[in-house]
């Protein structure tokens, strides 16, 4: 009974901190429409807000790592989950910019440190045959969370200061997994040697045979410092290149930008401006839920390194199958930015006089909201715990307000038609209108594509980072790992519209395309199979190879 108890709490921690991580990252989304108003945010203050998030985050990977190694697993999840519990209640009441800033960079640092801790921690308290489950379920919870973010974006989208709530109702989770956490026991591998674990019950979770040879052969905790990641040993350098080419190969692949353009790919096949919105985030958002349990069924039978290679080649063939079709029938870009009440925004985009915010023509700001979300990053770009959305805003950096730029670009922003109710169909003579097929087949490539990285680099990079380091610097190694994926994102979705116009979209998307079929190579030469081995035989299986 104890170790099924164990088990389900261990579930239950998993879940709710991808919940909570999922829900943070999709929530700004909808709670910028109303604070742009609220506090006459201009486009500057909401890349701010929307970025604070990610430097907290950032910060935490740096220093999270030496939290969880040297306090243990437990206790860092407990602590993130006060820090979270204090930067909801500042959101939640605050009065002002720089609160919503503080609050919003207490979350980022409080769901990073989370998210490592959780995934590590689940890792070492199951056994070897359920391990890729639970940790996935860790996945699972994030793309729940930003769908149950775009739901409360909807409900609260007309209620006055509707926001309070959506950033509010992040505690109730929180809560219960601070709760969750209190049951269940430190981790085995915190205790001096196996046999102590069996006498506290905990090894109730692993088989009997696992058990006779844990007694046989007590395993001896071994004490790493930071530099050993870079050094031969233990073999340690192939361990920090897997880790470090699974999450850079993870944003490199094109994820967080190719969610972007949902919801443009859907309006070309022909949905209205304002259910391409709907459709491009709950549609995907509801796919990557779909394939991200397919890829927890599956990550303990076939094995993280098959479905991982499957992942890179199928999102290798639908990008370069969107690269292809996008250049026979081109889509719209964007660099746009939705804050109206802004005059070095307004003017380049649109022809109206300005007027207060509050007298625009504003269609129900729901459709917006999911709008916002979606085209700022799409549903499940958080697979990646990617912060994706901070730079969907500043995918729309104003930071070019000059005109004959804007030119170029045709400026599409759903939001912005329907705050300033523009005249016409928004993309009337749109020349891909006549590509019909051509469109449907690169929305069936997106499908693809978004279901494809939910059951490969969404949730197996993170199972392999907290399988493959050796107890002793497992918290540094995983956050040393987690703080380029960070960074990588940023550049990637900061460097995305520079490309497009060096090398077009068809050729960023073809280049993705390469990328896919280099992390194919990667993994096959590099990553080895995890499935089915205690993380002592892994660590063996690492230090025996040179």
């Amino acid at each position: 009974g104890r170790a099924l108890l164990i088990l389900l709490l261990s579930a239950t921690v998993s879940l709710l901190g991808g919940l909570i991580f999922g829900y943070e990252l999709g929530i700004i989304s909808g709670a910028l429409l109303q604070l742009q108003i609220d506090f006459h945010l201009s486009c500057f203050k909401q890349e701010v807000l929307v970025s604070a998030l990610l430097i907290g985050a950032l910060l935490a990977s740096l220093v999270g790592g030496i939290l969880i190694d040297h306090h243990g697993r437990r206790r860092a999840i407990l602590v993130s989950s006060l820090v979270l519990l204090v930067g909801s209640l500042i959101l939640t009441l605050a009065r002002s910019f720089i609160g919503l800033v503080i609050g919003r960079m207490t979350v980022g640092f409080a769901i990073s440190v989370s998210s490592m801790a959780c995934c590590i921690y689940v890792s070492e308290m199951v056994a070897a045959h359920q391990r890729g489950l639970l940790v996935s379920l860790y996945e699972a919870g994030i793309t729940v969370g930003i769908l149950l973010s775009y739901a409360l974006n909807y409900i609260f989208a007309d209620v006055d200061e509707g926001w309070r709530y959506m950033f509010g109702l992040a505690i109730a989770p929180t809560a219960m997994q601070f709760l969750s956490i209190l049951f269940l026991p430190v981790n085995p591998v915190k205790l001096s040697s196996w046999d102590s674990d069996c006498q506290k019950g905990l090894i109730q979770l692993q088989n009997t045979e696992d058990r006779e040879s844990a007694k046989q052969e007590p395993y001896k905790e071994k004490h790493y410092s930071f530099l050993d990641l870079f050094r031969t040993r233990d073999n340690m350098r192939r361990r920090t290149l897997v880790g470090l080419g699974l999450v850079l190969f993870q944003q490199f692949t094109g994820q967080p930008n190719v969610l972007g353009y949902a919801s443009k790919i859907f309006h070309s096949v022909g949905f209205q401006s304002n259910s391409s919105a709907i459709l491009a985030s709950v549609g995907l958002g509801v796919i990557k839920v779909v394939a991200t349990l397919i890829a927890m069924a599956f990550a303990d039978k076939a094995g993280r390194r098959v479905l991982l290679m499957a992942g890179c080649v199928v999102m290798a063939i639908s990008v370069a199958t969107i690269g292809l079709t996008s250049c026979i029938a081109p889509l719209a870009m964007a660099r746009d930015c939705k804050a109206a009440a802004d005059p070095n925004a307004s003017h380049s985009l649109t022809q109206h006089p300005l007027m207060p915010v509050s007298s625009q023509p504003a269609v129900s700001p729901i459709l917006p909201a999911l709008g916002a979300g979606k085209s700022q990053a799409g549903p499940g770009f958080a697979a990646t715990r990617s912060l994706t959305k901070a730079f969907a805003s500043t995918q729309s950096r104003e930071v070019v307000p000059d005109s004959s730029l804007t030119q170029k670009r045709v400026l599409i922003g759903q939001a912005k038609e329907e705050t300033v109710g523009s005249t016409g169909p928004p993309f009337g003579g749109a020349p891909w209108a006549e590509h019909t097929v051509l469109n449907w087949i690169t929305l069936l490539s997106m499908m693809a594509f978004v279901s494809a990285f939910s059951i490969g680099f969404g949730p197996m990079t993170w199972l392999v980072l907290s399988e493959i380091y050796p107890a002793g610097i497992r918290g540094r190694a995983f956050a040393f790992c987690n703080s380029f994926n960070w960074a990588a994102n940023l550049l990637i979705s900061l460097s995305f519209l520079d490309l497009i116009d060096a090398i077009g979209f068809s050729g960023m998307f073809l280049l993705y395309g390469l990328m896919g079929v280099m992390a194919v190579i990667f993994i096959y030469l590099f990553v080895p199979e995890t499935k089915g081995q205690s993380l002592e035989e892994i660590d063996q299986q690492f230090s025996r190879k040179r």
